[in-house]
């Protein structure tokens, strides 16, 4: 198929890139000349695993390209995705003017049959927003269809490749026929192609979202409560998780959710609620919660160093909001960056893709290191705010050797109390009992 992607950001990059991998004629549209001109010469505006392989092959083999004039590209496609940025408004919600503004020129430049998708997340009721804006000036016919992505930072590919399911919300037969064919390559092994009205595939995204980040500050709680009362956090989570009602994903405790997506789309889903004249209670607390969990290791340190973190030195591990990404929105790190700096303390950085995304947003305020290990030295302590997978097993010798002492606060409990108490370290985390050397 011929297919034309809207946007070329996390989301409209990975979905062009797979839909080629398949086989289709894909041309994707940016307004950022220079950004454009970096993918037609191979590069790759984000850090994703596994991208940058389909991306070589599929623009060495002639079925990938990129440009900035959008007639071109949706002259030749018979499928138009908009992957466009809806980000939050002051109020909370959803912005839609670069969803619909591309609507509106859809409208004038269509000379034949087309499915429109919206590929972004968006509010309930959206499809019905862009059909207007294009109705508004067509002169031909299209459909509308609804596609929420549910890829996850850092497995992206994997996801679009081979997705758990796949929702398409339209009420066209044609539309619905060529969506099928479209992903059909991608379920081969028996995974659904979920069809629902338009309304519905957007809630979709929406509701799997908040339930998740619900989840999570369901278990950051738990978390908070064990550190009182003296359990265990982690063995909670695994008491908990091998209930098959519950399952053992999304339960590990630590500083919040960040992202693009989570926050965005559980604050989007509360001002639809209030729209419509609904009270979401429960993503109202959701929302409260992760905010305090963001820099719940605060007070934790602020004890340790007796109510006082001025001339402080401080090292960090990880400021992108999760592992295998460069993305940074709404990370807890920067939080907690903030949050030291001030109380007076200074913060030296290692993170192995998202240092150049916070220098671009903070500029010089930290300092930022070569390795893990060059952030350590002369720190009063290390904190971990992000679990990437070389973080993992370090050489505690080392680290205890560069640090002034042998003080840990974990963010993401990846280490066990009783290693570290044998090794000498004071341990902090979250949800289980401080270990003091």
């Amino acid at each position: 198929m011929n297919i034309a992607v809207v946007g070329t950001g996390y989301v409209g990059l990975v979905t062009g890139t797979c839909f080629a991998e398949t086989g289709n004629h894909v041309i994707c549209v940016d307004i950022d000349k220079e950004k454009v001109q970096k993918m037609k010469d191979g590069k790759v505006p984000i850090y994703e695993p596994h991208l940058d392989v389909l991306f070589e092959r599929n623009i060495r083999q002639g079925r990938l390209h990129f440009t900035t004039d959008l007639k071109s590209a949706i002259d030749q496609a018979q499928i138009i995705f908009l992957a466009l940025p809806t980000p939050p408004g002051e109020d909370g919600s959803a912005d839609l003017k670069y969803v619909l503004g591309v609507a509106d020129d859809l409208g004038k430049i269509m000379t034949d049959y087309k499915v429109i998708v919206d590929k972004s997340t968006v509010p309930v009721g959206t499809a019905e927003k862009v059909h207007a804006a294009v109705k508004k000036h067509a002169k031909v016919e299209f459909d509308i269809v609804s596609n929420p992505e549910f890829l996850r930072e850092g497995f992206a590919v994997d996801d679009f490749l081979k997705p758990d399911r796949v929702v398409v919300g339209t009420s066209s037969d044609r539309a619905k026929k060529l969506m099928e064919d479209l992903y059909k390559p991608f379920v081969r092994q028996g995974n659904p192609i979920i069809f629902m009205d338009e309304r519905s595939a957007e809630l979709t995204k929406y509701a799997a979202n908040a339930f998740l980040a619900a989840k999570i500050t369901f278990m950051n709680e738990i978390a908070n409560f064990c550190e009182m009362v003296g359990a265990d956090v982690d063995k909670v989570r695994i008491g908990m998780g091998t209930d098959t009602r519950i399952g053992k994903r999304f339960l590990f405790p630590g500083i919040g959710y960040g992202g693009s997506c989570f926050p965005k789309d559980v604050q989007a889903l509360a001002k639809s609620g209030n729209d419509a004249g609904y009270d979401f209670r429960i993503i109202d607390s959701v929302m409260q919660v992760n905010e305090l969990q963001k820099t719940a290791l605060m007070p934790k340190i602020m004890k340790h160093f007796g109510g006082s973190l001025k001339g402080k030195h401080f090292a960090m591990w990880g400021l992108a909001f999760k592992p295998d990404t460069d993305d940074i929105r709404e990370a807890p790190a920067l939080y907690m960056i903030e949050a030291l700096l001030k109380e007076g303390a200074t913060v030296s950085a290692f993170d192995p893709e998202g240092m150049p995304n916070v220098k671009k947003m903070n500029g010089d305020n930290i300092t930022y290191a070569i390795d893990e290990y060059a952030a350590l030295k002369d720190a009063d302590a290390l904190i971990i705010c992000t679990e990437w997978s070389e973080f993992r097993n370090p050489d505690f010798k080392r680290v205890g050797s560069l640090l002034k002492n042998k003080v840990i606060f974990d963010g993401r409990n990846l280490y066990e109390l009783d290693s570290m108490k044998e090794q000498g370290y004071t341990y902090v985390s979250i949800g289980l009992n401080k270990v003091t050397a």
